[in-house]
């Protein structure tokens, strides 16, 4: 069923665990994160780019992540989010188009023009009731990629973070302590970066960069607090290898459907994974949920 994230999120930090904000890019994505989220039983984000919403749609996602929701996971709670929204129109249209949280991010920008613009986006999604995330440091790296090492994975400032923080009033707040988008071998987590963020703010945390990451270090970072976790390489990773595969084993394939719904239980196992390790699993109660 569709859900605010507010209030998947305030069920989160009563059970104490995080919640995974999974990029989807097709019906296939969206299908294997919903399956997963009923399988697992757990709540879940369904969050969409810039890049997925050129390529699909502004009104076919959203019609398709709200009639799956509805439909195939009608009872566990499933929000819709914008992922690192860049300009206004995109932010302010996913907002129109009824997703329950959309992400500003204007980390590339100096720190005075990240808060002027959050700070619009802010107005404007609360006048909505539509939960705002903004973004210290911006997160590098390429989504989808495997191996290798970054040259340079910036850190955020702590006494920024708290500027922006208390100017802008967002909900939600990512800041870079050594994530990146993509899988690398030297991405890492800062936790007392984390920690001092979690304490000065009292915000709740959205981890980005989360594919890739040892295990251990997510459970200590959910342990100081985060929230909420994104997924992207890994639910890519799992569609492209396991077509790719399929592709070169069937050569004379000439129906999608035998090619592309594999992909589908690929990426609801990588997702299952995700929530137990983020402990969501097993947190909602379907016999309690009217279908």
């Amino acid at each position: 069923m569709l859900a605010h994230i507010k209030d998947i999120i305030k069920e989160a930090k009563k059970g104490g665990y995080a919640v995974g904000a999974f990029n989807v890019h097709g019906l296939e994505s969206i299908l294997g994160v919903a399956q997963a989220a009923l399988r697992a039983k757990s709540p879940a984000i369904i969050q969409v780019s810039e890049g997925a919403i050129k390529y699909m749609g502004l009104k076919p996602v959203t019609h398709l992540v709200t009639t799956v929701a509805k439909n195939i996971a009608s009872k566990v709670p499933i929000a819709l989010h914008l992922d690192h929204g860049k300009s206004l129109d995109s932010v302010f249209g996913c907002i129109q188009a009824g997703f329950s949280s959309v992400h500003i991010d204007a980390s590339h920008l100096p720190l005075d023009e990240n808060i002027a613009l959050t700070k619009q986006v802010v107005e404007f999604g609360h006048s909505k009731n539509v939960w705002v995330q903004g973004e210290v440091g911006a997160i590098v790296g390429g989504h989808g990629d495997l191996g290798g090492k970054l040259s340079n994975i910036p850190i955020a400032k702590l006494d920024e973070v708290i500027k922006f923080v208390k100017d802008t009033k967002v909900d939600t707040i990512a800041a870079a302590i050594g994530t990146a988008h993509g899988v690398y071998d030297n991405e890492d987590i800062n936790i007392p970066l984390l920690r001092d963020i979690k304490n000065k703010t009292k915000k709740v945390f959205v981890l980005h960069g989360g594919s890739g990451i040892n295990e251990e270090k997510i459970k200590m970072a959910i342990q100081e607090g985060v929230n909420i976790i994104n997924i992207g390489s890994d639910i890519k990773i799992a569609f492209c290898q396991t077509l790719v595969e399929l592709c070169r084993k069937n050569p004379k394939e000439t129906d999608p459907r035998n090619l592309l719904t594999p992909t589908i239980k690929a990426i609801e196992d990588v997702v299952v994974k995700h929530m137990e390790l983020f402990g969501s699993a097993n947190q909602v109660d379907i016999q309690d949920i009217q279908t």
